[in-house]
């Protein structure tokens, strides 16, 4: 396979799927299904095209959309607290405002609405897997998530991460929309500052380089595609929430 991607790749239009299917002596149970997935990949695109055929309702087309990925920074008055958003967006530049989109069933959500002020701190590709368990897979209402953490403080008072950000955005609440699950800030910039030049962390570098991949060798279920948790069981409950990342059964696909 490596000789003849060699011999290959210095012809024009050409693509390379990234599925490759080894066949040692005889074709066998292993090798019949890489040529089955290998099929799937060839024909997705022609049937993506197909009104008749393609999938009109995958949803995870909206990974796709360039997320990057932030730790939004609160204080309720009594502790700093930090949370992991992946939609936050500059809406207008003149003048600057930025939205910031919260599930209500976050903690942060409340403080936001109650304080009126964020710091929004963009990640970056150096951030390991440990930054995420630390800030998402946990609630703010039980624990402190700056614990042993070194901290730093922008004008407006909250903390910004001194490490694993490449900037950071203090901003000012100056109206919510409603969004049924979630809550829209649309804020006022009071502070902006660049911290390093490492890239940002987008969504997509995340699922590949940063989530672990999850052990569900020998399991029969479901695995959630936020975190790797494994369900076990045949049938996932419509209203199930992964314990870990707290999102809902819409974000777990069976166990291939």
């Amino acid at each position: 396979m490596k000789t003849m991607k060699g011999m290959l790749e210095g012809c024009k239009n050409l693509t390379f799927l990234p599925e490759s299917v080894t066949i040692k002596s005889a074709l066998n149970e292993e090798s019949r299904e890489a040529l089955e997935k290998l099929a799937d990949a060839l024909c997705r695109e022609y049937e993506a095209r197909d009104n008749a055929k393609a999938n009109k309702n995958d949803l995870t087309a909206l990974y796709r959309v360039g997320y990057g990925l932030y730790v939004v920074t609160t204080n309720d008055g009594k502790r700093d607290n930090g949370l992991i958003v992946n939609t936050v967006t500059q809406v207008s530049d003149n003048p600057n405002r930025v939205a910031v989109c919260v599930n209500k069933q976050n903690y942060s959500y409340h403080v936001v609405r109650q304080t009126g002020k964020l710091n929004v701190n963009c990640l970056s590709t150096a951030a390991p897997f440990s930054v995420f368990e630390r800030f998402g897979f946990q609630s703010g209402r039980n624990v402190d998530k700056f614990e042993g953490m070194e901290k730093a403080f922008s004008d407006n008072g909250l903390v910004f991460l001194t490490q694993y950000a490449n900037a950071f955005l203090s901003l000012e609440v100056e109206s919510e929309v409603d969004l049924s699950s979630h809550g829209m800030f649309i804020c006022r910039v009071t502070e902006a500052r660049i911290l390093n030049d490492k890239p940002t962390m987008t969504y997509a570098y995340y699922q590949d380089n940063v989530k672990p991949k999850p052990e569900t060798e020998g399991k029969k279920g479901y695995v959630c595609k936020i975190c790797g948790y494994v369900y076990e069981g045949d049938e996932l409950p419509e209203d199930f929430v992964c314990p870990l990342c707290k999102h809902g059964a819409a974000d777990f696909e069976p166990i291939q």
